[in-house]
């Protein structure tokens, strides 16, 4: 199978509200593939159309060969979903919600009882099965969601802000996991995200998603790449909309970047090292005062901004 999921211009409104508008999207088995964007971006209204949530107003979408639409109880059965918002029932322990998870998949009482065991030494659970879930720590309750999800061997995992609130350790202990399920086990992973870190730390594929529409897509390396091999930021003051325009004519500039809100600019250039120096100077002959310079490789969270902007929105 060439890809396991395929998404082909979908659309979701909701009253004049555009959630969605055309998205295209093409990820291939066993990979593990972060969906990045602003908050209000459609990166939980696509979720929610992949895992079968709700229904598209315009488009297709296909999982492992099945429409998500009119086939959605094929579907189902081959995906696992961890959402945000933590979904225990607080007054079950750990082992009775597995257990009932696992009887809404008809999952035998034998092949129950293995399955919770292996999952639980794989995600570190043991000694709180017994536990009820309101008396486990935040990282105990994300785990067990993660075993939750993987409990009927889906093909496809989703996992929406999987990490939000778990501290560093915990954090790490996650993403280990995440990438250990890709590469032995073969599965497919998107996970949708605000964390720049993590998508860098174990996605092989990363996908920007910006009002309705995926702007940017490609490996972590790539996006950054785009954006010249280092990246030379000033901090001034002065006309920013002059040396922007200065700047984008030089042949070893690809990209220049302005903070609207503080006048700093970001040049992406081949070599910043050596180009400073004549960065400096068309600074000084465009008029912008410069005070800081910081030279750097580029990192994913600043090709996210290139392509979404820094403007705060709601």
């Amino acid at each position: 199978m060439d890809a396991i999921i395929v998404a082909r211009g979908v659309e979701k409104r909701y009253g004049a509200t555009t959630a969605l508008a055309g998205v295209d999207l093409t990820i291939a088995p066993g990979v593990v593939y972060a969906l990045l964007g602003p908050n209000g971006a459609g990166k939980t209204t696509l979720i929610h159309i992949l895992t079968t949530l709700i229904r598209p107003d315009a488009g297709t979408v296909q999982i492992a060969g099945h429409d998500v639409v009119r086939q959605a109880a094929a579907v189902r059965p081959l995906i696992g979903v961890t959402f945000q918002d933590t979904t225990l029932d607080r007054e079950l322990n750990a082992r009775q919600i597995l257990e009932a998870h696992a009887r809404l998949y008809r999952i035998s009482a034998s092949e129950r009882r293995q399955r919770i065991a292996a999952l639980a030494a794989l995600l570190h659970l043991e000694q709180v099965l017994e536990r009820p879930a309101r008396t486990l720590s935040g990282g105990m309750r994300r785990r067990l969601q993660l075993a939750r999800s993987l409990l009927a061997t889906p093909q496809v995992l989703f996992l929406d802000e999987p990490t939000t609130g778990l501290d560093p350790q915990n954090r790490s202990a996650l993403h280990a996991h995440i990438s250990d399920l890709a590469r032995t086990r073969g599965m497919t992973v998107l996970l949708s995200t605000h964390a720049m870190d993590e998508a860098e730390a174990i996605a092989e594929r990363v996908g920007i998603i910006d009002h309705g529409r995926l702007v940017a897509e490609g490996t972590p390396r790539s996006l950054t790449a785009a954006l010249g091999a280092d990246l030379v930021r000033f901090r001034g003051y002065g006309d920013s909309t002059a040396l922007r325009s200065a700047l984008g004519a030089l042949p070893w500039v690809s990209r220049v970047m302005v903070d609207d809100a503080s006048s700093d600019i970001a040049i992406g250039v081949d070599d910043g090292a050596r180009r400073v120096a004549e960065l400096v100077t068309w600074a000084q002959r465009c008029g912008y005062q410069v005070q800081a310079i910081d030279v750097r490789h580029p990192s994913l969270a600043e090709a996210f901004l290139a392509h979404t902007g820094v403007a705060l929105r709601d």
